[in-house]
């Protein structure tokens, strides 16, 4: 979890009364200026001392009791810290004073919020931290956390904070994974990572309707009688019909001509030039498929050999012909992060599972309404863990392409 709820919830509660800075213009191309934002600051951070002040807010400090106040009047007031500043006892603040944080208290609090913060979450937390303070230490004196609504509110953000807590607790323990369950599974499942390069042909299940044929067809059904529409509608669904019967033949024979080894580029151009599309005809060659990357029903093209052509694979999309080229295998060492991330999702989603099996809500209906209360979202886990490929990335092929509709009239 790279970045915590809790610190994105900070920095949106405080952007609350900021007026919006007004935008500079951008720096010109090749200027000092330029060069200077394409370069990120070097990070110095390790060379602060963890004692040294890191943000210092003169004007505010922890609030005092009355009597050291009084017993302190004539000394100076010390610089204080973040440390013990939700007392409860009655308090009059000291002049002049200043609350002080020093490194090592605002890493402490920045790692609780977000562990392993970034140098730029760092600058975003201090940018509002200090308003924070100052606003929290006028909501006391105003007496705004006596009042009942602060305390149901701490109570509900504090079963926050913990289930947030447990949430990454689930994380970290998944995430702990011997090396010998990886390999055990990468042993079982050796289908998972093979590698495929593949040609694949799309042929469109029918051919393109001209937009302003359409459109003089949408004018003339203005005029015509229930009748006339009815026997429209009847030859336009033989005319459909009739184009599909035709680009199911063209997919046979353009299968043919790939078994005879034709060059499949030319063979997908003849396929869109013959179903009139005016799009570029889309490039053939996969050259790393995996089982998971293409929908089931194509499924049987794996068992092909080198140079084997397949049967016309058709679906409410179109018609595909595949052609073998080669295969290869992962090593272990290549799959060894995504079978992690794999497992360690499966481990979070089990234990996820299991909790919320664990209890049985009833809701009033007289109070909530039908069906009680809303449904609970799942929770957020975090980002997808490294290794596991994204939708379209490599071993997960983008969906086989469809034919595009002719435009809509306007």
């Amino acid at each position: 979890m790279s970045k915590s709820w809790l610190l994105c919830a900070l920095m949106g509660t405080l952007a609350f009364g900021q007026a919006a800075p007004s935008t500079p213009p951008p720096p010109q191309p090749g200027s000092a200026q330029a060069e200077n934002e394409a370069k990120p600051p070097a990070d110095t951070s390790a060379s602060v001392p963890a004692t040294a002040a890191v943000i210092t807010i003169n004007g505010v400090c922890a609030a005092q009791p009355k009597t050291a106040a009084a017993k302190g009047a004539a000394a100076k007031p010390a610089a204080s810290t973040t440390k013990d500043k939700d007392k409860d006892d009655e308090k009059a603040p000291a002049a002049g004073c200043k609350t002080v944080i020093t490194k090592a208290e605002f890493e402490k609090l920045a790692n609780a919020l977000a562990p392993n913060t970034t140098a730029q979450q760092r600058k975003q937390l201090a940018g509002v931290l200090p308003r924070v303070i100052a606003m929290s230490s006028e909501a006391k004196k105003e007496g705004l956390d006596k009042t009942q609504q602060y305390d149901e509110t701490v109570k509900f953000v504090r079963m926050q904070v913990l289930t947030n807590q447990l949430q990454r607790k689930i994380q970290e323990e998944a995430a702990n994974i011997p090396a010998a369950q990886i390999e055990g599974y990468f042993k079982e499942h050796p289908d998972q990572y093979e590698q495929y390069n593949v040609d694949r042909i799309f042929v469109p299940r029918t051919k393109q309707v001209e937009a302003e044929a359409e459109a003089k067809d949408e004018e003339t059904d203005e005029k015509m009688t229930d009748e006339q529409k009815k026997a429209k509608e009847a030859a336009e669904k033989a005319k459909t019909d009739e184009a599909e019967q035709a680009m199911t033949k063209l997919a046979d024979q353009i299968r043919a001509k790939a078994a005879a080894g034709e060059d499949m580029s030319k063979l997908q151009k003849e396929a869109f030039d013959a179903a009139g599309m005016k799009i570029e005809s889309p490039t053939v060659n996969l050259p790393s498929v995996r089982r998971t990357g293409l929908p089931p029903a194509h499924a049987a093209i794996f068992d092909l050999k080198p140079g084997e052509v397949s049967q016309v694979i058709g679906d409410s999309g179109g018609h595909y012909i595949y052609k073998m080229n080669s295969k290869s295998e992962m090593t272990l060492d290549q799959a060894r992060s995504e079978i992690k991330g794999k497992l360690q999702n499966d481990r979070m989603r089990e234990r996820m599972e299991k909790l919320n099996n664990s209890y049985k809500v009833d809701t009033n209906e007289a109070y909530f309404g039908p069906g009680g209360a809303g449904p609970m979202p799942p929770p957020r886990m975090g980002r997808p863990r490294p290794g596991v490929p994204p939708a379209g990335a490599a071993g997960q092929q983008p969906a086989p392409p469809q034919a595009q509709p002719a435009p809509q009239k306007q």
